[in-house]
């Protein structure tokens, strides 16, 4: 996909396995971030130690608590201590039966969790974060299709909070940019500060092979492609060459501190 470097998201204990791809494949996965179950008490040494071992965030962080929720206020409240962003899965609708779902009730809470912790850098992320950017959304469907209604929560927040980025991943980045090609057009401009691309696609080749979105039916719009490539097209063609630019790895690159 002509990527050139990456940041890896990674479960506890992946330190190893870390630095065995730092190894294999020296200046590309240069900056790395580690998620751990929050509703463990001992989630907040585990995620320090973490970072003292090198991650320079928290994430994904996708669990089955509420996004104002004690699990996960303390982890964001250790996330500006330690100068880390922590990126979040939201999603209140399941894409299989009995799925669950994961940091709820951004709609309606997470303003205030922006507004109490605001040395906290929150990265948005999934179904939830990106439907949002339509004023009509009620949580009836992961991936909601039409024109977007402008006055979404999502594009609101990106602009009223410094501390919140979003991160264009997965087919949840995909389906919201892709639905709406005027309103896509502004919001890139808009938020091309705040904008972070991230591949998310389990295909084997780069080009849709292999698992790619099987175990997610609500996202069958993207199977036998790749999200990375699929997203990086839309964006070349919805923006200038400078927003790109930065979405792709300037915007990135400030905010891990990462080396041009």
């Amino acid at each position: 996909m002509g990527i050139a470097k990456a940041n890896l998201l990674t479960r506890a204990g992946a330190l190893d396995q870390v630095k065995a791809l730092q190894a294999a494949a020296p200046g590309r996965f240069i900056t790395w971030f580690n998620s751990y179950d929050v509703t463990k008490t001992d989630a907040e040494q585990v995620l320090t130690q973490a970072v003292k071992d090198g991650a320079q965030g928290f994430g994904e962080m996708k669990f089955h608590v509420a996004a104002d929720g004690k699990e996960l206020r303390r982890i964001y409240a250790l996330a500006a201590e330690l100068r880390v962003p922590i990126l979040i899965h939201f999603q209140e609708v399941d894409h299989f039966p009995n799925e669950g779902t994961w940091s709820t009730g951004f709609a309606k809470t997470f303003a205030s969790v922006l507004e109490t912790y605001p040395k906290t850098t929150f990265i948005g992320h999934a179904d939830a974060f990106w439907a949002n950017l339509s004023a009509d959304y009620r949580n009836e469907a992961a991936y909601p299709t039409g024109p977007i209604k402008q006055g979404g929560v999502t594009d609101k927040w990106l602009g009223d909070h410094p501390n919140l980025f979003a991160d264009l991943a997965a087919n949840s980045g995909n389906n919201a940019l892709s639905r709406d090609p005027e309103f896509t057009a502004g919001f890139l401009k808009r938020h091309q500060d705040k904008l972070l691309f991230g591949s998310d696609c389990s295909c084997s080749d780069g080009r849709g092979g292999g698992v790619s979105q099987s175990n997610n039916p609500a996202a069958a719009r993207m199977a036998g492609k790749c999200v990375a490539r699929e997203t990086l097209t839309l964006l070349k063609r919805s923006t200038s060459a400078a927003i790109f630019q930065k979405a792709v790895w300037g915007n990135a690159s400030k905010l891990l501190r990462s080396p041009a």
